[in-house]
């Protein structure tokens, strides 16, 4: 999935504005300016468009785990290790999972709220290394669906107010 569109769905998830994003891409060690932050979020026909870059994505979504979980605690004297760049899907969905800390059963929630099921089996092999016999690439409508069940979670419609209403 175009990295573009990532960070779109996940602002409209998240209900972040141009400056929170740039919070998030500093986060993840990543400075952003005013201009880019606005050409990454625009649309492909808009004219002030810019490509999302994989160091981009990657320092976008180091931030949103680091302001979700906080920062990694490492033992005295060890170095973190480098981030693990967002060049796929399942990258992109791993880092997703680790920043909102879900389990299983929390990933099955997502993606059945955002239309789409998946088997134990099937979502395991998402996140299998790649390489390993039962790795699949995750598809750019599995992860549709994933942010789509994220922004239903997070951004719940409001009840109509008139639904509410007695009838006399």
């Amino acid at each position: 999935m175009e990295g573009n569109l990532i960070l779109r769905r996940l602002r409209y998830a998240l209900g972040l504005r141009n400056r929170d994003v740039q919070d998030l891409f500093a986060l993840g060690g990543h400075e952003v300016s005013d201009e880019r932050t606005r050409a990454l979020l625009a649309r492909e026909e808009d004219e002030q468009y810019a490509v999302a870059e994989t160091p981009e994505l990657t320092a976008f979504l180091d931030g949103l785990i680091v302001e979700r979980r906080g920062e990694r605690e490492l033992p005295e004297g060890q170095k973190p290790p480098p981030p693990v760049p967002a060049d796929s899907n399942n990258a992109v969905l791993r880092k997703l999972r680790i920043a909102f800390d879900l389990k299983e059963e929390g990933m099955h929630a997502m993606l059945e709220s955002g239309g789409f099921a998946l088997s134990r089996p099937e979502l395991s092999a998402l996140f299998r290394k790649q390489g390993h016999k039962h790795y699949r690439e995750c598809g750019d409508q599995v992860l549709r669906y994933f942010i789509n069940g994220l922004t239903v979670m997070l951004r719940p419609l409001e009840e109509d107010p008139e639904s509410e209403s007695e009838t006399p």
